[in-house]
């Protein structure tokens, strides 16, 4: 490199003036620049599938609705409904619903009724 020019921690280079010439990941000063883009398509876009579940929580049963295509706060709102719906709690993971118990017919039919694609899944 020549004198101008000096790595920083960020792998950043910068000239003798102070500003960036080269970034390898983005600018650090706007992180929302680096957050990946999630489409929040209607309820009548997504199709959702809803499966109760024992696996790997030691014999409790889940209900699991998978196939979301929306941002988080979409999400964390729905989920609310539908805690107070089925009367249980529950829990939003990796775009994923969970709620306690086996609700799997209630989630659907509430689903739908919202206008949502829903189809019950797994046994």
């Amino acid at each position: 490199m020549s004198s101008k020019q000096k790595p920083t921690s960020d792998s950043h280079v910068t000239s003798d003036k102070g500003r960036v010439v080269y970034s390898e990941f983005g600018n650090a000063d706007n992180p929302e620049a680096l957050k990946r883009a999630v489409p929040d398509l209607p309820p009548n876009q997504q199709n959702l599938r809803v499966e109760a579940s024992r696996a790997g929580r030691k014999g409790k049963t889940v209900t699991i609705v998978r196939g979301f295509q929306a941002n988080s706060e979409t999400l964390a709102e729905l989920l609310k409904k539908l805690k107070a719906h089925c009367g249980a709690g529950g829990a939003l993971k990796e775009n994923e619903l969970e709620i306690q118990g086996d609700h799997k017919q209630k989630v659907v039919e509430f689903l739908v009724k919202l206008g949502y694609k829903a189809k019950g899944s797994g046994g």
